[in-house]
């Protein structure tokens, strides 16, 4: 049997793991206050009487920063979280991390680009389906690190046909990264979520809001800027398990597109079991339907995909990069917001 001391110690493993792998370098707020989590028996004490899908640092931070809390040292945090976690935890208990970033069609255009249009897309784990609007973002992929100073930077630029577009996505490239020429057509788009959010409501979109690191200003905008575009169209959402839902999409699709069925740190969230059904049935519809299965998720999330990887990765990759995968076979590394990726082989 499991005991307190047991859970405050899975706990605080995952805390300080979090501080030093995930949040260090991205987020000094979230270094300082996992870290500080880590270390602190009372706050844990806290946060072990959620359930233990729920006491992930990232829902319980949001979870404070939605009800107020500021980005500060951890001492201040610890105090605010001891006098407001009555709301705090019922947040948790009633929302998930839904982080739904824009900037990661950066890392997916390469790769849908590459496909034989026309393209249905259905998004798995969609939250509010902003990143089922890949055809209607602006990109400038940018060489290495340069800094993206104008024209002259090496940058490749892409826009809808409509226009700039005000959602802007920087992606810093390096590899012999399939960046196409244009964006690909869409001809149909559809997302499941256990809890689809709706970005014509403000509740749903301050929620979002929230699962964003404090210092990532520039993230904040582009999500704004990106509910603003999803407003116009809003994509179609289904309610239910991705495991039970996908296939009715597929049925649905354009039998003359091409189906992409796409996530992003989204099967991290399912156990293994849950996994291997969803691989196995990737595996059949891409067999009897030709459906393309495209994921992008931790390293060792999907099963297989590791095991595709090059012996040699580049010495810059960090161990929170992401993996881009394209039927179960790796051909990137991603940075998990899609900030910068890197082409294998």
């Amino acid at each position: 049997m499991r005991t307190s001391t047991d859970a405050g110690a899975d706990t605080a493993l995952r805390y300080r793991a979090f501080a030093e792998v995930e949040a260090r370098g991205l987020s000094a707020c979230y270094e300082a206050w996992a870290a500080g989590v880590a270390r602190d028996a009372a706050t844990i004490g806290l946060i072990d009487r959620l359930p233990p899908t729920k006491r992930q640092p990232n829902l319980v931070f949001s979870a404070a920063r939605f009800h107020g809390a500021e980005a500060g040292g951890y001492l201040g945090f610890r105090a605010w979280l001891a006098e407001n976690w009555a709301v705090v935890e019922q947040t948790c208990r009633s929302h998930a991390t839904q982080t739904n970033e824009p900037g990661r069609c950066a890392v997916l255009l390469p790769t849908l680009g590459s496909l034989p249009g026309p393209l249905a897309l259905i998004e798995v784990g969609a939250s509010a389906g902003l990143c089922l609007l890949p055809d209607l973002y602006s990109y400038r992929y940018r060489p290495g690190g340069r800094s993206a100073d104008g024209p002259g930077d090496g940058a490749a630029l892409l826009d809808p046909p409509a226009g700039t577009s005000p959602v802007l996505l920087e992606c810093a490239v390096t590899g012999s990264v399939p960046v196409p020429s244009r964006l690909p057509r869409v001809v149909w788009r559809a997302g499941i979520d256990l809890n689809p959010l709706d970005v014509t409501d403000p509740a749903d979109v301050a929620w979002l809001e929230a699962l964003i690191w404090p210092e990532h200003d520039d993230r904040r905008a582009r999500l704004r800027a990106a509910v603003q575009v999803a407003r116009t169209a809003p994509p179609r959402l289904v309610r239910g398990d991705l495991n039970e839902q996908v296939e009715a999409l597929v049925a649905e699709a354009p039998p003359d597109a091409t189906v992409v069925v796409f996530h992003t740190a989204v099967l991290a969230y399912l156990d293994e079991a849950g996994r291997d059904r969803f691989v196995a049935t990737m595996a059949r519809l891409r067999a009897e339907r030709g459906v393309r299965w495209l994921a992008n998720e931790g390293r060792t999330v999907v099963p297989g995909v590791a095991g595709t990887l090059p012996s040699t990765l580049p010495a810059a990759s960090g161990s929170a990069d992401f993996v881009l995968s394209l039927d179960g076979r790796a051909v990137a590394l991603a940075q998990p917001h899609g900030r910068a990726v890197h082409w294998l082989g």
